[in-house]
């Protein structure tokens, strides 16, 4: 069990091939006691399709949603390793060239703008890549 990423969530809706699960994401300290005195506390619900066909769950019920650890690493270096190291690599190239400082962070930050259109094209191949599986939550 311990290279797998679990969270618990609410069917919202079933489609012919996919279900619509809520999540809700917390950060660290979304569970401490003194959350309601912290600024700090932080919930973001997350709306997971799961692909899925077999009719053996209904809206509103609870399950567990399940994806290996591994998954979970290569979204961290698709979606903020690859960024950071395109904007460093960028702002040392735009150094060398000696563009100005203004110029070389901007041409910085219009770098992702392919990356992450790239990530958008290729977002059926991702979805294929990365797949999550429903659990009943009693199981």
């Amino acid at each position: 069990m311990g290279n797998e990423i679990n969270h618990t969530g609410i069917i919202k809706e079933i489609g012919e091939h996919s279900i619509l699960v809520k999540i809700v994401q917390q950060s660290a300290c979304a569970g401490c006691h003194a959350k309601g005195m912290c600024s700090a506390a932080d919930n973001k619900e997350k709306i997971i399709e799961i692909q899925d066909s077999s009719g053996n769950f209904h809206v509103n019920e609870e399950v567990v949603i399940s994806g290996k650890t591994s998954l979970g690493l290569q979204a961290v270096v698709l979606a903020f390793i690859i960024p950071l190291i395109l904007i460093v690599a960028t702002l040392i190239t735009g150094s060398l060239i000696q563009w100005e400082e203004s110029t070389n962070a901007l041409i910085a930050l219009f770098i992702l703008l392919p990356y992450y259109c790239i990530l958008y094209l290729n977002r059926e191949k991702l979805k294929k890549k990365f797949i999550f599986t429903l659990k009943k939550l009693n199981q």
